[in-house]
């Protein structure tokens, strides 16, 4: 319970703690949002890791000006984490299969797996790109993807078209944005809208699933 306390108020405050940071460790700052991307990404236990929030408010840090980053490299380094996080992910996939998920597991829920199989068979190898864009299926669709045994080559195309658009679009959206007072003065609530936005589709689907596994139940005791 301490430990989501602790990453709540990470994700609610991001832009405090990266600041604190990018005072402590510098140029390491670059290795520390790469491993952070790269585990959000590539480990299908770590979907809780933030991801959107981070990249937003990691570019406008950087458009503060008070940082010794460049938004460039963090672009290439972030791009990067994000492509092999996937791949790993992907390898994780095929050798581990579906077992992975149980029903009564807290975070490798089995409906995160039917959501997320879903969510693949709607849009194909496409979903791979759009996952990108949504919290939870971002780091479940890659494992699915391996589950699959969809094509490499075929994967690491949608991978980095993916990458490049989630990291460049969140990354960049942040450094404009963060140069207009407004933003700067209401950051945090900023945050929670993107939050808010980003979990949305994640939370409809979790709830229409719940629907649908009950009608069935309901029909059954209609029968009887």
């Amino acid at each position: 319970m301490e430990l989501l306390q602790q990453l709540l108020d990470f994700i609610l405050h991001i832009d405090k703690h990266l600041a604190d940071i990018v005072n402590e460790y510098h140029t390491l700052t670059y290795l520390i949002l790469f491993l952070i991307i790269f585990a959000e990404t590539g480990f299908v236990v770590t979907p809780f890791l933030p991801g959107d929030s981070l990249l937003f408010a990691t570019g406008a840090l950087i458009a503060g000006g008070k940082t010794d980053l460049n938004i460039w490299v963090m672009l290439v380094i972030l791009i990067v984490a994000a492509i092999l996080g996937n791949t790993l992910n992907y390898k994780l996939g095929s050798v581990l299969g579906a077992g992975v998920f149980k029903e009564k597991n807290k975070i490798l829920k089995l409906k995160y797996y039917h959501q997320s199989h879903e969510f693949f068979e709607k849009h194909g190898g496409k979903a791979i790109i759009f996952s990108r864009f949504l919290p939870i299926f971002r780091t479940i669709a890659p494992f699915v993807a391996g589950i699959a045994k969809m094509p490499f080559g075929r994967f690491t195309t949608f991978n980095i078209v993916g990458g490049v658009s989630w990291i460049f679009s969140l990354l960049f959206a942040g450094y404009l944005l963060g140069q207009i007072p407004w933003f700067k003065a209401n950051f945090d609530i900023v945050v929670v809208l993107i939050a808010v936005v980003t979990f949305f589709p994640a939370i409809y689907a979790a709830v229409r699933s719940r629907f649908k596994s009950k009608a069935p139940e309901e029909e059954t005791v209609s029968e009887d």
